[in-house]
């Protein structure tokens, strides 16, 4: 494989050779080498321990042919397939679909889609969204992959149960659960009792791998596999990733250089919000994966120490070249306090010509005879380039096209740099304890057992009539 095949960074416009403030490049074999190479010891040290589950995935052979068994008996009676899920449980699913079954899949025919089934993932609980759903479905032609690891996340639960009623008014009691499918605990939670109580079909979630981190797993596989689209190219473009994101030597390390290079543009240069801006949409929504897994990781009050810790950088999702017209002009002229990765496309393998018409009009003239593909990555140099002039830091992933593998090396770059950013803030990126006091908080207000309702102070409100 060449170097054009392959995910690839381009992080000139990060050094101070070619953007005012820039990072010095002779750090990057100096103090920010040595830096790296503790947190590369870091790294190996907890994978050793069998924390960073995620980093077996791609190599999980038997899970992926139980991904797969599913796939291509189980999930194939149907016509639509529903994602039950939120947070990682249902983002990694989100991405997959949107980026290699492309647009309006759920819209295309039976025959356009080679008969696989729609694919629907519903991650947050609004009654108008679920309702609306169901209210166009097929009861007797639907199945539902329920998604917790530990079985009791409140709003996919309450989903479940929404789901489960809907389907009972429907179809004979005995039938009832061959409309079901859980992706879970291995061993413990609800789903998994509910499963081996009644005979439900379920796949596991390893114990150490977290939900933001599981997209290579059955979370993120089933719903792939089931409508049709290539995970073994997904998984060896993730170990292709991994491999290269292994080695010690910081310049060879992509996944090492990205972490270094955006901890020290929040540390030292005040560069505190990570934008990541790809210029397709079929990778918007892996933008919002990229969203959670950063937040969740690396926003920490508490260091490994015990000490208190950098509270993390603040991640945001955009897209070219729709944020152009939106947010742009914030990141130019707005505060210094951000750094923009692009994510650019070479191929895009369906481009569109732009037809020469209204040659008296030069404001229309100049486009005849170029593509939209070529406008869109034109625009990205171009801002690229507008923002490296205003001293603005940015750095372009580049990848030949959306398919599989490029899809599975990003997912691991990005999970990568992640586990070496925490390690270089001295944060554990593998937990979220500042999520669990909002659940908690959830459980006593809904009356769950064992959690006693708390007093919620909701201040002094003012409204306006």
């Amino acid at each position: 494989m060449t170097d054009h095949d392959r995910a690839r960074l381009d992080y000139a416009n990060l050094l101070a050779s070619h953007v005012d403030g820039g990072l010095e490049a002779a750090r990057l074999e100096g103090d920010l080498a040595v830096r790296f190479r503790a947190a590369w010891e870091e790294v190996q040290r907890r994978r050793a321990s069998g924390d960073m589950g995620f980093l077996e995935l791609p190599e999980a052979t038997e899970a992926v042919a139980a991904v797969k068994d599913v796939a291509d008996g189980f999930g194939q009676w149907f016509e639509d397939v529903v994602v039950l899920g939120i947070g990682g449980s249902g983002l990694g699913a989100i991405a997959v679909r949107d980026a290699l079954l492309g647009p309006f899949w759920n819209e295309r025919d039976d025959e356009a889609r080679d008969h696989f089934p729609r694919l629907h993932v519903v991650d947050n609980p609004d009654p108008s969204t679920f309702g609306r759903l169901l209210d166009r479905l097929d009861p007797g032609r639907t199945l539902f992959n329920v998604v917790s690891k530990s079985g009791s996340t409140a709003e996919t639960m309450a989903q479940y149960l929404v789901a489960r009623a809907w389907v009972e008014e429907a179809v004979e009691a005995d039938r009832v659960r061959g409309h079901f499918l859980f992706t879970t605990d291995p061993r413990a939670g609800a789903l998994r009792s509910i499963a081996e109580a009644e005979g439900i079909p379920a796949l596991s979630v390893p114990p150490n791998v977290g939900g933001r981190f599981s997209v290579l797993s059955a979370v993120g596989l089933l719903p792939a596999a089931v409508c049709g689209v290539d995970v073994d190219g997904l998984l060896a473009g993730a170990r292709d990733m991994m491999s290269r994101c292994r080695e010690p030597d910081l310049a060879g390390n992509p996944g090492a250089l990205l972490a270094t290079l955006l901890h020290a543009a929040d540390t030292e240069a005040g560069r505190h919000v990570h934008v990541l801006m790809p210029y397709a949409d079929r990778l918007r929504s892996f933008a919002f994966w990229f969203q959670q897994l950063w937040a969740e990781s690396l926003g920490k009050a508490r260091a490994l120490d015990g000490g208190p810790a950098h509270t993390g950088p603040t991640p945001l999702a955009s897209v070219g070249a729709s944020d152009q017209h939106s947010l742009l002009q914030l990141f130019i002229e707005g505060p210094k306090d951000k750094v923009v990765l692009f994510v650019s496309v070479t191929d895009r393998g369906d481009d569109l010509t732009i037809p020469a018409g209204h040659p008296d009009m030069p404001s229309l003239a100049y486009l005849g005879g170029h593509t939209l593909g070529e406008l869109l990555d034109t625009e990205r140099r171009a801002t690229a380039e507008a923002l490296r002039r205003e001293g603005r830091p940015n750095a372009t992933i580049l990848i030949p096209r959306v398919e599989a593998h490029a899809l599975g090396e990003l997912f691991m770059l990005f999970e990568m740099a992640t586990v070496y950013a925490g390690a270089l803030y001295g944060v554990d990126p593998l937990d979220q304890p500042g999520v669990e006091l909002g659940k908690r908080l959830t459980y006593g207000l809904m009356g769950r057992e064992g959690h006693e309702a708390p007093d919620i102070d909701d201040g002094d409100p003012r409204f306006i009539a």
